[in-house]
Order: C-alpha cells, then structure tokens, then sequence
C-alpha cells in the first residue's frame, strides 16, 4: 500500500511539472516578421504558483491523500482558427496603416486606368460615374456606386478626380461634400493645373486637403507600365498633423512604386511648359489623324515616329484637347505660332518654286548675253584663256596608301565611284570601304583631305575618274542637281557596260532621267535607302532599303555585279524592299514628305525640352533631330519631284485649318451660349416684372410653385 501511493505521488508530481513546462515554453504562433507572438496562456488561478512550489517533496501538502486515484483529462472544446484569427487582425491593422480608402469620381478609360493600378497595390477602390460601370468595376474590384451620396457616407480618404476638363466643375457641385469626411484629401489628374487649382480652392471648404497632379501619361502611352514616366503634383493645401501629412505622401508612393519620375511643381510652372509640350503633341497628333496616315511597306524612322504619335493621341477625346486649348493660357499662343510656322514653310516652298520657274522663263536670255560677254573677253585675252585652261585641266587625284595596296583584279569586291561626295556620299563610302571595296570619289567641293582619312581615292577631274573604269557609278548628289551633275559626266569614258546607281529620295525623276540621257549599254538600278546620317547612326540593321532594277543586261557578270552592290546593304542586315518606282513615289509622297515637313514646320518653332517631356512631346524632339540635318533642296526635291507631294501638302493645310474651325467653332458655340443664356434670363426677369402683383387674399388663396413641389413630392 505504501509503495503504491509513493507511485501516485511521483505520477501526479512529474504530471505536474510537465504542464507547469507546457505553460512557461514560448511558443512561436507565427513565422511573419511582422506578426507577433500572442501573449503566453496564463494558468489557472488554482494553479498561479510560485515555480519553487511545485517541488512536490520540499512541500507534501501539496498532495493529498484522497487524491490517491488521478482524474483523466477531457478535451472539452478547441478553436483551431484561434491563432490565424489574431494573425488576421494583425494583418488587417497593417492594411489600415499603410493602405487607402479611394474614391474615383468619373470612372471612365482614364479611371478605370489608374483602379487597376491602385487594386492591384491593395488599396481600397471606390467609384461613382454618370454612366454605368458597375459590371466594369466589379471585375476590377471596385465598389461602384450610382448614387454619391452613398459613395460619400462610405467616408474614403481620398477623392481622386478623374473627370473631363470640362465636366470637373459641374461634378464637383454636384458631390454632396456634407457627407464626407471635414479632413477629406480631394486630389485631381488634369492636364491643366491652375484651372483646376483655382476652381477646388474655390469650390472646396477651407478645411479640405488639396493636391494638383498630372500623371503625364495614359493607356496607350503607359500600356508597358509607368516606370520613368513623369507624375507632376503640387500640395496645394496639406493639413499640419501627421496624418494627413502621413496619408498625402501614401497617396504620392502609388505612382513612386510603380517608376514613375516625381516632379513636385507649382501649377503656373506646369502650365507654362505643358502648353508648347503637351498642346503641340495633340495638335500634330490631331493633324496627322485627319489624314488618315497608314503604314507602308517602306516606312522611314520618322514616319514611325508619327504613326506612335498619332496612336498616342488617337484614343484622347476632343473635349480633353478642347480643354488643353480652352483652359491653358498659353494654348492660343501656341497654336498662332504653328500657323505661322506653317505659312512661312508655305511660302519657301512656293518661292522657290517662283525662283525656279524665273529662271526658266528668262535664262535663255541671260544665257545669251553672257556668251557675248564670254566672246569679247575671249578676242581680247585669247592667250590667257588658253594658259589658264590648260592649268584648270591638271589632275588632281589623290589615293590612299590603303587603295594602292588594294589595286588587284580581285573578282570578289567591286571598283565603285561616288559622284557627290557630301555627307551622304560619306556616310555610305564608311561602310563600303569597311566591307573591303575599292571606293572612288568626284565633287564639286575638294574633299580630299575627307577623302584621304577614309581610304578613298579622290578625283578633283571627273575625265580622270571616268579613266579609272569604275564598274558602279553611285550617284549621291542633291535631287535639284541630279540632272546637271549627269550630264556633266564623260560617259563616253567610262566601259559601256557600266552600272549608274542612283539614291535619291524620290524615284520616278531619277528613273526617268537615267532612260533618257545613258546609253542603252549602261544599266540602271535606282535605289533609295530609307536612312541617313542621323538615323543610321547606330546601324543599319532592320532599315529598309528599296530598289528597283530598272534595266540590268543579261549578261551573267552583269547581273553577278547588281547583285554584289545590293548585298552590301543585305549585309548590313538592311530590309531589301524591290518595289517600282511609281509604287515607291506614291508611299513615299504619304510618308516621307509629310514627314520632313511636320519636321520643318517644329523646327521653325525651336521645340526644346522640358522637366516634364510627354512620350509624345519626345516623339516630336526626335523627329525634329532626325529632319533638322538634311538641307532645304533635299525637302524642296521632294517636293518638286514627286507628283504626289502637292496632294499631300493640300490634305494637311486643310487638315490644320479644319482643326482650327474646329476649335474656334466650339469656341464660339460657348460665348454664344453665354450671351444668349444671360439674354434670356433678362428678358424672363422684365416679364416677370410687368405682371401684376397679386393681392394678399389671392397669394393666400394661390399655392405658390414651392408648394405645389413640396404636396407632390
């Protein structure tokens, strides 16, 4: 008996102290950081002992004798979501502490753009919109409400205006402002900035936080994401604690997280320099829509240049363009200097033109006369002109150490002459040399010491040149010039079967003129690469470059060597477009002229860059840099040479013009509406004031309008 009750003591003992340890462990409810661990279980009040005492043999009082028998333990009930329950609320106290409760008034493209974003943060999204969107907002995720009132008694912390610029003040009025919270952050995404300033000062309770914000972005501009696109804001009216402070700069990290650049600005400054970047951009967005521009086969970098720029503006409405125009200051400024850029482009184009046909008319005459001028200094300095002519007829020729060693009979590189030896006849002489040709040159200008650096052979004589029996002649002069320089040339010099390669910009003139004055033995192939200096600086690769093979002899050296110049750009990983030249002139009159001259019409207006350039207004930079290093006679040959071009520049004068009428026809619509509006209501009021007053007993035998709405109400 005693050794079964001094077992009882021991088992009830180390029971005991087994959940004495049970209680005292911690226990690591949670692996997030950011979770603590619940508080330790406390024991029972029975048993909230001091630890010494549960040495059962220091203190036997502990154990009584009747408990000789132990008591089974039951598990009466468990709640197994017990410790994810606090883990939840842990989580939804940091989801209030970091997150907002936003509310987006006009939940059209534009807000439904920005409540992806902000849903996919974790933000709370609320909505309210004239229009229905409430199956729209419940595959985002967001709370649509018909009714504002009942968006407003939801209490979000932010109101995010993302209205039209015209709608904004009417809906602002129409919010009931009573029913939000007195701390309300109310924020807008206008494109203008102190219209929108003005009238939130002006509408808003003085204590309502206000921020100005221009996302310089949209859908189609941000459709791979935000990052490095410009987010301009000012705080127009912060509250001082720290929780509107705290809850502004959570509302600035939304766009911050995503990339974007943040430029804190004040909204005068962002007018200033939103009128020559952003209103520009949607004026030449807006013009180039008008003419229905399409993707040709034969596309330059600039001309895709315009396409982005028409597919970034394409999808913004003219209420949104309106705006930019109507509550911009600056806007109306802007517009007139286009117009006269365009006019004074105009009026180059036009004069040159005159001059052209000027000297036409009365260089026969001007001819004449200088001959005899020429006949009677020659009987008088015969042997003077003799002397000076033999020493104009002295070569020039310079050659290259490199050239000299490359003189062989090696069938595999071809022996071609660049006539017209400028920037472009350099910009092509760099890779034909790199690719182990052997490379002639003939200007008007002396380019030899060019010439010399490059490794290219230079002729001052082109008799001389001529008597080198070049197998491809590449013509690389201006369009204007194409002409005198050809029939300058001693074809007679030159082997019979001699190739002319011509790389021009327009493509019937030169095919044309080639027929006309070579040599049936000659052949013929007119080119044009869709590239220059600027644009070709990083490469070739993926450019186009056309051609046409107006007449190559069957011979199969003849064709072997057509071929070898053509894989010259082929190995330069160019786009090898064969294509007629009537095909290329009727693309090119759509593209490339229209092109040079959106390029020269910004150029006149000296577009520079500013802290908050658009992709758009980028787009405009770099086609005023890939169009601003190519001469005058270059646009005036494109002009001149292409019977589609005139098409083209009458499509875009009346394209600008009716975007004017446009403008200034809703203008107008506006201050009609006004002025009639005001007309109205001053003739109602002096109706009113003719009718006769009525008496007491009729006013209280009559309902007044007020009451008659009250009963039926």
């Amino acid at each position: 008996m005693v050794n079964t009750t001094v077992k009882l003591r021991t088992l009830s003992a180390q029971r005991l102290r087994q959940s004495f340890e049970f209680y005292s462990r911690p226990k690591m409810l949670s692996l997030c950081p950011l979770h603590p661990s619940p508080p330790k279980p406390s024991l029972p009040p029975s048993l909230s002992l001091n630890p010494q005492s549960f040495n059962l043999f220091s203190n036997p009082s502990l154990v009584r004798t009747r408990s000789l028998r132990p008591k089974s333990l039951k598990i009466q009930s468990l709640d197994a979501a017990q410790l994810y329950d606090y883990e939840s609320k842990v989580a939804a106290q940091f989801h209030d502490a970091h997150m907002l409760k936003i509310a987006i008034i006009g939940f059209g493209n534009y807000g439904q753009f920005l409540a992806k974003t902000l849903v996919t943060q974790g933000h709370t999204v609320l909505a309210h919109s004239r229009s229905d969107y409430s199956k729209t907002a419940q595959d985002l995720g967001v709370s649509f409400f018909s009714d504002p009132h009942d968006l407003c008694e939801q209490h979000p912390q932010v109101i995010l205006l993302c209205t039209s610029i015209l709608s904004t003040e009417p809906v602002l009025k129409s919010l009931p402002l009573q029913r939000l919270r007195r701390n309300t952050l109310v924020v807008d995404v206008l494109s203008v900035k102190e219209f929108s300033k003005a009238l939130l000062l002006k509408l808003l309770p003085g204590y309502f936080d206000v921020v100005c914000t221009h996302p310089m972005f949209g859908p189609q501009s941000a459709k791979h994401g935000w990052n490095g696109l410009f987010f301009v804001y000012e705080k127009v009216r912060i509250g001082s604690e720290e929780s509107r402070i705290s809850r502004c700069d959570k509302l600035l990290n939304i766009f911050e997280k995503e990339g974007c650049r943040m430029v804190e600005m004040s909204c005068a400054e962002h007018d200033k320099y939103a009128a020559g970047s952003q209103f520009m951009t949607h004026t030449v967005g807006r013009v180039l829509g008008m003419l229905k521009l399409e993707s040709t086969p034969i596309n330059t970098k600039g001309y895709e240049t315009l396409l982005d720029l028409v597919e970034n503006t394409a999808g913004d409405s003219f209420d949104l363009y309106y705006g930019l125009f109507m509550y911009n200051k600056n806007a109306l400024e802007t517009l007139e200097r286009l117009d006269l850029a365009f006019e004074a482009l105009k009026k180059q184009l036009f004069g040159h033109l005159h001059d052209v046909v000027r000297k036409q008319l009365f260089g026969n005459a001007e001819k004449a006369r200088t001959l005899q001028e020429d006949y009677a200094k020659q009987a008088q300095n015969g042997a003077a002109l003799v002397s000076s002519s033999k020493a104009l007829r002295s070569p020039k020729i310079v050659r290259s150490d490199v050239q000299k060693a490359q003189i062989s009979d090696d069938n595999s590189r071809l022996k071609i002459a660049i006539v017209g030896f400028g920037n472009f006849g350099q910009f092509l002489a760099k890779t034909i040399i790199r690719q182990g040709h052997t490379v002639l040159a003939f200007s008007r200008t002396d380019y030899s010491d060019v010439a010399q650096k490059l490794g290219v052979s230079y002729f001052s004589d082109a008799d001389d040149l001529c008597e080198e029996h070049p197998e491809v002649i590449l013509l690389c002069t201006s369009i204007l010039s194409t002409e005198k320089v050809l029939r300058s040339l001693p074809l007679q010099r030159l082997k019979r079967n001699t190739l002319f390669v011509d790389v021009l910009s327009v493509k019937e003139f030169p095919r044309n003129m080639f027929l006309q004055t070579l040599p049936l033995d000659f052949d013929i192939l007119c080119t044009h690469p869709m590239f220059g200096p600027e644009s070709g600086k990083n490469g070739w690769n993926g450019l186009s470059f056309v051609y046409d093979k107006v007449r190559v002899g069957s011979d199969e050296s003849r064709v072997s060597r057509c071929d070898q110049f053509l894989d010259i750009f082929a190995r330069e990983g160019c786009r090898m477009v064969e294509m007629s030249c009537a095909e290329h002139d009727r693309h090119a009159a759509g593209s490339q002229f229209i092109t040079h001259t959106m390029g020269r019409i910004l150029e006149k207006l000296g577009l520079e860059s500013t802290p908050i350039n658009t992709k758009g207004y980028e787009t405009l930079l770099n086609l005023v840099e890939n169009t601003a290093g190519d001469s005058f006679d270059l646009y005036y040959g494109l002009f001149m040479y292409n019977i589609n071009a005139m098409d083209q520049l009458k499509r875009l004068d009346m394209a600008f013009e009716s975007l004017k009428k446009q403008l200034f026809g809703r203008l107008h619509g506006v201050l009609r509406k006004q002025l009639f509006e005001n007309a109205d209501k001053s003739q109602v009021m002096q109706e009113q004031a003719l009718l006769p007053k009525p008496s007491q007993n009729e006013s209280a035998l009559t309902p007044s309008w007020e009451s008659l709405n009250i009963q039926k109400n």
